[in-house]
């Protein structure tokens, strides 16, 4: 019988479990695995020298393409790294709203996981039920932004608009008969706060539902239990953060440690794993989701009850409302200013991080003076875990290649700016 000889494979970019255009080069000895390594640079949009070229103001919708599964978080770090350059208070209610679109982003970004995960493991229907979640969070930010995905919705001195106080409603058509137009309109009857609040009634039961698909499903443990395991002292030495870390028992949490916002004013937990192997990540981040869940529902509550401002009233930094715009000559040159040159930043520099889904998204800012950034650099929670590919591969099948790379929740608009 002739030997198995090694030989090179390549994985990627076209493949429907590379998560983007990550091209792997593996070195593979029969099945196993004996060296990985990630080529990037063929997304590269040069979202950091763009920015550069830009008012601060017009950059916002680049961070949402960055990592395009975490949109608001991304916007959130941005926006308070020009806010630390202006010195500049956000106003409480615009603080809250903020903390609970970060957690809805976190929700909509481990149920894209989660889906996507258990697809390239081999597991359907949760792919199916996730997708079904999602649509409702998505019209959450249609709601307050206009669009689904890049919603540009985060702005220096706190966000775009307030909450709207009606839900869009589906309309009767031949595909839906009015029984069910009634039913799916049922949570849309009262404003976008009563929406979420009815959202974080139900969706308990759903993560229970994915976790009877899953949890001890002994397939999906044979694909991830003690595959691509990273000690706890390893984790830190390869910069991982985010639920990677967690997972390998690291307790940090940029919420709790290091709060912004209003997070020191929420309660909640910080789920943690074990072994530090896949099933411990994947057990991280359904936990996350609930304790997501518990922060949205304490936003809700809260901006319930307390109406206010959401966008700060100095309009060398904010535009004037519409009304205003529309019949003060004062308000329309601001508005004018605004929209074409922006504002100078004070000279120095900033660093703003957010605990993003993924781990710790920072935003670095230079300014000289002028109306754009001197220098923009993103720190990507995706770039170290995507480094570390080699080490927690290596020994490991080829199959177990897609386990590894779907569990460190890759996406390469972040990774490859």
């Amino acid at each position: 019988m002739p030997e198995i000889r090694n030989f090179t494979l390549n994985f990627g970019p076209q493949h429907p479990a590379a998560h983007g255009v990550l091209r792997l080069v593996l070195e593979l000895d029969g099945e196993v695995v004996q060296k990985a390594d990630p080529h990037v640079g063929l997304l590269h949009r040069g979202t950091e020298k763009l920015a550069e070229s830009k008012p601060f103001n017009q950059s916002i919708g680049y961070m949402d393409r960055l990592d395009y599964v975490s949109m608001m978080c991304n916007e959130h770090a941005y926006v308070m790294s020009i806010e630390k350059l202006l010195g500049i208070e956000v106003p409480l209610r615009a603080q809250y709203i903020r903390t609970m679109f970060d957690e809805i982003t976190r929700i909509l970004n481990h149920l894209m996981w989660l889906g996507a995960h258990g697809l390239d493991i081999g597991a359907m229907t949760v792919f199916l039920y996730c997708f079904r979640e999602r649509e409702d969070l998505m019209d959450c930010y249609e709601a307050v932004s206009g669009t689904r995905m890049h919603a540009t919705y985060y702005r220096p001195g706190g966000v775009y608009r307030d909450l709207p106080a009606t839900m869009p409603r589906y309309q009767p058509s031949k595909f839906r008969g009015k029984r069910e137009i009634d039913r799916l309109n049922e949570a849309r009857s009262g404003s976008l706060l009563d929406f979420i609040a009815d959202f974080t009634m139900r969706f308990p039961a759903c993560v229970d539902d994915y976790e009877t698909l899953l949890t001890d499903n002994r397939i999906w443990k044979q694909r991830t239990v003690n595959i691509g395991i990273v000690t706890p002292e390893r984790a830190k030495a390869l910069s991982f953060s985010g639920p990677v870390l967690r997972g390998s028992g690291v307790v940090w949490d940029l919420r709790k440690h290091q709060p912004y916002e209003v997070y020191d004013r929420v309660d909640f937990d910080i789920p943690v794993g074990v072994n530090g192997d896949c099933y411990d990540r994947y057990l991280v981040r359904i936990e996350e989701m609930r304790q997501s869940n518990r922060i949205v529902k304490q936003c809700v509550e809260w901006l319930k009850a307390n109406p206010g401002p959401s966008l700060l009233e100095d309009h060398k930094i904010t535009p004037p409302r519409r009304v205003e715009m529309k019949g003060d000559m004062e308000s329309l040159i601001h508005h004018f200013k605004l929209f074409t040159e922006g504002y100078t930043v004070p000279e120095g520099e900033a660093y703003a991080a957010v605990e993003a889904p993924k781990g710790e998204f920072g935003v670095w800012l230079v300014s000289d003076g002028a109306n754009k950034p001197y220098r923009l650099k993103a720190r990507a929670p995706g770039f170290p875990h995507l480094a570390a590919m080699d080490e927690m591969v290596r020994g490991h099948m080829l199959a177990d290649v897609v386990a590894v790379i779907g569990t460190l929740d890759i996406v390469f608009g972040e990774i490859d700016r």
